[in-house]
């Protein structure tokens, strides 16, 4: 089993930053891959973020690319997300999620933390 602990998050105005954290603990030595999502009053949840575990590749949503940076630290099996020139649209509830060898799928999903962006 693998659990994660979110960190971070909170009100910014645009144009300001955010570093969001995620921690894993449990069997972590399973990880494939972690990811950000988030989703936003009566919207559908949707992906930002991902960084694969083996070769370090990420993958962007198009509306943050160049904006927001996904990272990790392979000492604590943590993942990260630095989120920049922020913007009233990226308002949302942002949950860190992960994937095993169990799965291919994100199986394992956070508590999630709100970020807001105030115009």
């Amino acid at each position: 089993q693998v659990y994660l602990v979110q960190s971070g998050g909170g009100l910014v105005q645009a144009g300001g930053s955010l570093r969001l954290s995620c921690a894993a603990s449990g069997r972590t030595n399973s990880i494939t891959g972690m990811g950000w999502f988030r989703q936003a009053p009566g919207k559908e949840r949707e992906f930002i973020a991902s960084i694969n575990w083996d070769d370090f590749s990420t993958s962007y949503r198009d509306s943050v690319k160049g904006r927001f940076t996904i990272t990790r630290d392979v000492a604590w099996s943590s993942v990260y997300l630095q989120m920049n020139s922020l913007k009233p649209e990226d308002t949302a509830i942002y949950y860190c999620a992960l994937r095993s060898s169990r799965i291919p799928e994100y199986d394992y999903w956070g508590q999630g933390t709100q970020v807001t962006v105030s115009s």
